[in-house]
């Protein structure tokens, strides 16, 4: 089949999640249908994008997904190249190639589009977060707490660093998440950074979390909810056996703030991140889904970007892409998901 014509059949399934459907029993409880769990289901994938180019760039790679104000979808590589894609078909329309300020690659993760158009863009190399204009200029580069910077410089490990970026309601906090437990910390306890706005639309270090994965995985991606939640995916591979990814509800509102301690060890006193299992994706109906290598289910691959794109009647429309690696027995795959979340019980109590 042509790509035009599964990303016709793709672009369709996107549509079809924000259009009403008749009065019924699948249009009351549409999210009943190709259930995950009774919070999430999968509307479709497509692998249209697997092992393609545009403009002489390999469309793959991919780490990060993030909504842009001129209603396209931005796609990040961690091979420095961010790609514009229609947010409706997933077509690349663009590309731009991202470097540090000495002309180096990045090995870029995390991705948000400001309000301006401008690009935020984490580097897992240092770790760094650096703002980029459209056509891939540096404009800023963000504070980074030294015990987070990569050994010897700081605690962390190569290539476990910043991994998820996402901005809170009101646009005024930035989040990115580590991806492993730096040195010195528990395993599995995990650090988001925030930093507040300033003028200028500068960002300076402000608090940071504790938050606990399940053994073994790790955060290659958080997306902020409209309340200050945060879904955030937690992912790991295991030789022979393949990909674990789950997908929970966290809440850092009421965490404390673990800027000033230096080890994080499980101590009393300490509130990590709340959080909440919405799905564990091995149990997704597989849709006719094949896989290049072992996968418990083969619609599972390396998922490592997500992006709220929006909400139908069957809850948050949720895009996710995979990174292939460039590798011949993974695959670009997209994961169209419908998310029901309920309501923070603190802000209807509030309202």
């Amino acid at each position: 089949m042509r790509l035009r014509t599964v990303l016709a059949a793709f672009a369709a399934g996107l549509a079809a999640a924000a259009t009403p459907t008749a009065a019924g029993p699948a249009a009351a409880h549409p999210a009943t249908e190709n259930a995950c769990s009774p919070s999430v289901s999968v509307d479709r994938f497509s692998d249209a994008l697997d092992k393609t180019t545009f403009d002489g760039v390999f469309v793959g790679n991919l780490s990060a997904l993030a909504r842009d104000p001129d209603g396209s979808l931005a796609a990040l590589s961690d091979r420095s190249s961010l790609f514009r894609l229609d947010a409706r078909t997933l077509a690349p329309e663009k590309v731009v190639p991202l470097a540090d300020e000495s002309g180096a690659p990045l090995d870029s993760e995390g991705l948000v589009v400001d309000r301006d158009g401008t690009r935020l863009v984490t580097s897992e190399t240092e770790p760094s977060v650096r703002r980029y204009g459209r056509d891939g200029e540096i404009l800023d580069r963000l504070p980074v707490p030294s015990a987070l910077l990569v050994a010897p410089a700081g605690r962390a490990t190569a290539n476990q660093t910043f991994e998820g970026l996402t901005l809170l309601p009101g646009g005024r906090t930035l989040l990115a998440s580590m991806e492993y437990a730096i040195a010195g910390d528990a395993p599995g306890v995990v650090r988001f950074q925030t930093w507040t706005r300033t003028r200028g639309d500068r960002f300076r270090l402000a608090a940071q979390y504790a938050y606990r994965t399940d053994a073994g995985l790790g955060v290659p991606e958080v997306q902020a909810l409209s309340d200050g939640r945060l879904l955030v995916l937690e992912r790991g591979f295991t030789a022979g056996v393949g990909n674990t990814v789950r997908l929970y509800l966290a809440d850092p509102r009421r965490a404390t703030d673990t800027a000033g301690i230096e080890h994080l060890t499980g101590q009393e006193g300490v509130r990590p991140v709340r959080k909440t299992l919405l799905t564990d994706l091995v149990t997704c109906p597989s849709l006719g889904a094949t896989a290049g290598q072992p996968q418990p289910n083969p619609l599972l691959d390396n998922i490592e970007g997500m992006a709220v794109t929006g909400r139908g009647r069957g809850g948050l429309r949720v895009l996710l892409v995979s990174d292939d690696n460039q590798n011949a027995a993974q695959t670009t795959r997209f994961l169209l998901l419908r998310v029901r979340v309920r309501p923070d019980p603190a802000i209807v109590a509030e309202g």
